[in-house]
């Protein structure tokens, strides 16, 4: 009985207009991207339909608490720093990640979304910075991009390529040529931690004269993978 009166609580939860789940919020340093080294907001959401080979985030598949937009928007406030970035998990998985993005933009805060591009980033509030990551072959889920989004680009938004081998290398470098990515906005290269050295990533990246930002990940570096870090 307890679990029948848990189901029902949870799905009540879920019809609420002004909740989401989510797995954790923390201030920390922004690891990735345009905003590399910022002092962060981050609100990580749950749940995410992609399964990556090289995911470093799988608590956040399941879980959470619920949360009214009102308190997220409170313990933002509390932490105290300008930027925020909106990450998961796929948080466009969650509908009413699109109000708590324009919420937040609304209270004055440098907002960015991190988000996989399997999702139609179409209704992202244009104050938000979208980090778009494609998924490369290496990822296991190159067929899940849903390249309609790539049109809706503009130059307030980012590419991040999460590259695990030469080949996924040649594989983002073509894409970014025939959708003449650069000319539209930041193109980001990583190497997947611990599978292509970054050393590697720079020197193709340099070889080819690419017009792309080479960026590892700053929170890495500093907190090896820490949760809440």
């Amino acid at each position: 009985m307890d679990a029948v009166a848990d189901a029902a609580a949870a799905s009540a939860a879920a019809l609420q207009p002004d909740r989401l789940k989510l797995t954790e919020i923390f201030l920390s340093l922004q690891g990735e991207a345009r905003d590399a080294g910022w002092p962060t907001v981050f609100v990580r959401l749950t749940g995410c339909p992609l399964r990556c080979t090289y995911c470093d985030t799988a608590y956040a598949f399941h879980g959470g608490q619920w949360w009214d937009i009102d308190a997220i928007l409170d313990e933002v406030a509390r932490l105290g720093a300008r930027h925020v970035c909106v990450t998961g998990g796929e948080p466009l998985a969650q509908k009413r990640c699109l109000a708590l993005l324009a919420r937040l933009c609304d209270a004055g805060h440098v907002v960015s979304l991190e988000t996989s591009g399997a999702l139609d980033i179409a209704g992202v509030d244009p104050r938000v910075s979208r980090v778009l990551d494609l998924k490369t072959p290496g990822s296991g889920e190159a067929h899940r991009n849903l390249w309609s989004n790539l049109p809706l680009l503009t130059a307030h938004d980012q590419v991040k390529f999460v590259l695990c081998s030469r080949a996924d290398f040649e594989w983002a470098r073509d894409v970014v040529a025939e959708h003449r990515l650069a000319e539209t906005c930041d193109v980001l290269f990583s190497p997947s931690y611990a599978q292509l050295p970054p050393r590697q990533l720079a020197d193709w990246i340099v070889g080819e004269k690419l017009p792309v930002r080479f960026q590892m990940q700053l929170h890495k570096a500093l907190w090896d993978e820490e949760q809440g870090k």
